[in-house]
């Protein structure tokens, strides 16, 4: 029996959430979300603590009452529809699997209280998808937590969910064994074909696995797209520094020639196109992620139309696959560059050099914004 066939294939449709608000006394955690997540699709909801995404999630599984606002399953509305009426299962951190049950029984457990008489295929099927059929007769304490993360999604899939919830569910998981999970989970949302949607504080998690990122800040979205559309162009200072690392320059916009816009920054000219660039007059932020900055030792080895500042290393970090520099410029400002290990020699502390990268590697943004908001938030989230 294939997972196609253990899951029904129950008539779905798009979640879509309609001025969805949450507010707790004068706190408004989530603030008339407006959004669509396309049935069959891999979502995830990227942000902070305190941000919302969570409140969001539990609002959608009916564990938590909007306060206004409305939630759509195809054309079903399920805004107050009790939780155990919804066609939405939940996968938390914590796993919630019974100790008492083997993992067969485990699997088995929403099948037996829905009244299912025959069992064993549809929980072999299941098993067998997650790949761990060989511990069908074990005890949930007797597997590692991976293999308790995968038995709780295979319990939450029986259920034939239309929207299947993940609540961080690998934080609990050390780094090498949640890299192994994203892969896992991937595998699985693609083979099953149903709307997982993802909880996440963790950037490289959401890149990993997700069709679709949303992040949010302060209750709201303030950037949704693909992973490489939301870390090539972000939209806003939070996006740039929260999704990611960025160099952002403040500058000056001084003109718009055809599809090149130029900026004025630390006494040099610099240019990024139009289509990648937030502002057309004023004040701007120039920005560039840390890869896609190359040292030279003099302007001489700088490839021509490249843009272009000298500084100062201060640190330099040797990590195998790269070296990671920090080089101040003449203003106080500290640039990060990630130069990937070609065996070219290290520059050392005190060198004296010339950053250098392609015009249209960069992205413009609003100057008026914060230039440092999401930077704080995304050390806290690494932490």
């Amino acid at each position: 029996m294939s997972s196609n066939d253990v899951l029904g294939r129950t008539e779905g449709g798009d979640l879509r959430l309609v001025g969805l608000t949450k507010r707790f006394g004068a706190f408004t955690a989530v603030d008339n979300l407006d959004l669509t997540i396309p049935q069959g699709s891999f979502f995830a909801l990227l942000g902070a603590s305190g941000c919302g995404k969570t409140t969001t999630l539990r609002m959608v599984s009916g564990l938590e009452d909007p306060t206004a606002g409305q939630i759509f399953l195809g054309d079903a509305e399920v805004t107050d529809t009790k939780p155990y009426r919804r066609p939405v299962n939940t996968v938390f951190q914590n796993y919630a699997l019974f100790p008492h049950l083997d993992i067969f029984e485990n699997v088995a457990f929403g099948l037996r209280r829905r009244g299912f008489k025959s069992v064993k295929q549809p929980v072999e099927a299941m098993l067998e998808l997650v790949e761990l059929g060989h511990l069908a007769k074990r005890k949930p304490n007797q597997l590692s937590g991976g293999q308790q993360q995968r038995i709780a999604l295979a319990r939450a899939l029986i259920n034939q969910p239309q929207v299947l919830l993940l609540d961080e569910p690998l934080g609990a998981l050390d780094l090498k064994l949640r890299r192994q999970m994203q892969i896992e989970l991937k595998r699985i949302q693609t083979e099953v074909g149903l709307t997982f949607v993802h909880v996440t504080h963790d950037q490289e998690e959401a890149m990993t696995m997700a069709d679709t990122i949303a992040v949010m800040n302060q209750g709201r979205i303030e950037q949704m797209g693909s992973p490489a559309e939301l870390y090539e162009n972000p939209a806003t200072t939070f996006v740039a520094n929260f999704l990611g690392q960025s160099n952002l320059i403040p500058g000056t916009v001084e003109g718009v020639d055809g599809d090149v816009v130029t900026v004025s920054a630390h006494g040099r000219t610099l240019t990024l196109p139009a289509a990648r660039c937030r502002a057309t007059s004023g004040t701007v932020i120039l920005g560039v992620r840390p890869e896609k900055v190359q040292i030279a030792e003099t302007e001489a080895d700088v490839p021509s139309g490249f843009n272009s500042l000298s500084g100062t290393v201060v640190d330099t970090s040797f990590i195998g696959v790269s070296t990671q520099y920090l080089v101040n410029l003449p203003s106080g400002e500290e640039v990060s560059v990630f130069e990937q290990n070609t065996g070219r020699a290290i520059q050392r502390p005190g060198n004296e050099v010339v950053i250098y990268w392609d015009p249209s590697q960069g992205f413009g943004l609003d100057g008026t914004q914060d230039i440092e908001a999401g930077a704080v938030l995304d050390e806290e989230g690494a932490a």
